[in-house]
C-alpha cells in the first residue's frame, strides 16, 4: 500500500493549453470564468483577439479596441504563458492580404500589445510568425506560429462566394515564410503542433481557409507527410469549433470566445461529428504518451474531443 501510494504522489500533472479567438472587446467575455477553472499553463490567442478593424483600413479603431481589451483580460492570463497570432480583425481588414497598406504599422501595434520584447526576431522583420520549442514528459514538442495574413496573395470571389485561386503565384505563406517553416521542420523533434489563424484541413466551407489556395494546402500536407502522425493543427477564425482529421492528421479549430457563429448547418468531408457555433475554447492535455484535444463550451462542458498517441 505504501508502494502504491508513493508512485501516485510523483505522477506527473498533464500540461493543459487553453485555445481560443474571436474575442471582440464590444462583447461580455464570461466564457474566461470556465477557462480559468482549467488550471492553464499556456493559452494560445488564434486571431481576431480583438475587432479593431475598419472598412477603410484605418487603424483609428484598432488603438481603442488594445486599449479596451487590455483593461478587461482576466487576470490570470498574466499568470501563464501566452502565445498569439492575429487575423483579419486584428490584422487591420477583413478578409485582408498583403495589400493591407498599413501592415507594418497594424504589426507594431499587434507587438506592442502582446508584450512582445525588442530583441524578439519579430521585431526585426516582417509578418509576425514564430516557434517555440518546449519539453513536456522529456519529450521535445515544437509550436510552430503561422502568419496568414502578412504575406497572403488575394482571394478570389465568384456570386459573392471565395473560389480557388490556382494560379501558380498565389501564396498564403510568402516565400520568406515558407522558407522558415521548411527549415523549422527538419529540426528535430517528437510532435508538432502548427497554428495557423485559418482552417487548413477543411475544403466544403464557402469562407475563408487554406483550401482557397489548393497549391499552398497541398504543399503544406506534403511537408508534412513524414511527421503526419505526430502533427495536430491548431485554428480558429471560424465562429464555430470542430474537429478534423485527413489522414493521420488531426485539427481543432477554436472559435468563438464571445461572438457565437450562424446556427446554420455545416459539414465537411473530413469533420468529426458535428461543428459548433456556439461560444467555445479548446483544450489540448498533453499526458506523457497522450494528447488529449477537446472542444468545450461556455460552461466548460466537453462537446467532442480525440486523443492521441505521440
Amino acid at each position: 500500500i505504501l508502494i502504491f501510494f508513493s508512485v501516485n504522489l510523483i505522477k506527473a500533472e498533464p500540461i493543459i493549453i487553453g485555445l481560443g479567438s474571436c474575442l471582440d472587446q464590444d462583447y461580455p467575455q464570461p466564457i474566461w470564468n470556465s477557462i480559468e477553472n482549467e488550471n492553464l499553463g499556456y493559452f494560445i490567442f488564434l486571431g481576431d483577439n480583438v475587432y479593431g478593424d475598419m472598412p477603410n483600413g484605418s487603424l483609428k479603431k484598432m488603438q481603442f479596441a488594445y486599449e479596451k481589451q487590455a483593461s478587461i483580460l482576466p487576470d490570470f492570463l498574466n499568470k501563464i504563458n501566452i502565445f498569439s497570432i492575429w487575423d483579419d480583425h486584428d490584422y487591420g481588414i477583413n478578409d485582408g492580404g498583403k495589400e493591407y497598406k498599413h501592415k507594418r504599422e497594424s504589426e507594431k501595434m499587434f507587438l506592442d500589445f502582446w508584450k512582445i520584447p525588442k530583441d524578439d526576431i519579430r521585431r526585426n522583420r516582417e509578418g509576425v510568425y514564430f516557434s517555440e520549442d518546449m519539453i513536456f514528459f522529456e519529450k521535445k514538442f515544437k509550436f510552430i506560429f503561422l502568419d496568414t495574413r502578412y504575406f497572403r496573395s488575394n482571394l478570389q470571389s465568384k456570386w459573392g462566394k471565395y473560389i480557388r485561386n490556382e494560379s501558380i503565384d498565389s501564396t498564403i505563406l510568402g516565400d520568406d515564410q515558407w522558407s522558415w517553416f521548411e527549415n523549422e521542420l527538419k529540426k528535430e523533434s517528437d510532435f508538432l503542433i502548427i497554428f495557423s489563424s485559418i482552417q487548413i484541413i477543411p475544403e466544403d466551407h464557402i469562407y475563408e481557409k487554406w483550401a482557397n489556395f489548393p497549391l499552398e494546402r497541398d504543399r503544406i500536407f506534403n511537408i508534412l507527410e513524414k511527421n503526419k502522425s505526430k502533427t495536430l493543427l491548431v485554428s480558429g477564425d471560424r465562429h464555430r469549433g470542430g474537429l478534423y482529421r485527413k489522414n493521420d492528421i488531426f485539427e481543432i479549430t477554436a472559435s468563438s470566445l464571445n461572438k457565437p457563429g450562424s446556427f446554420s448547418f455545416e459539414s465537411d468531408r473530413y469533420l468529426i461529428g458535428e461543428t459548433y457555433p456556439q461560444e467555445n475554447y479548446g483544450i489540448l492535455e498533453i499526458h506523457k504518451d497522450t494528447i488529449n484535444v477537446k472542444i468545450k463550451d461556455i460552461s466548460g462542458k466537453t462537446l467532442n474531443s480525440v486523443s492521441l498517441k505521440y
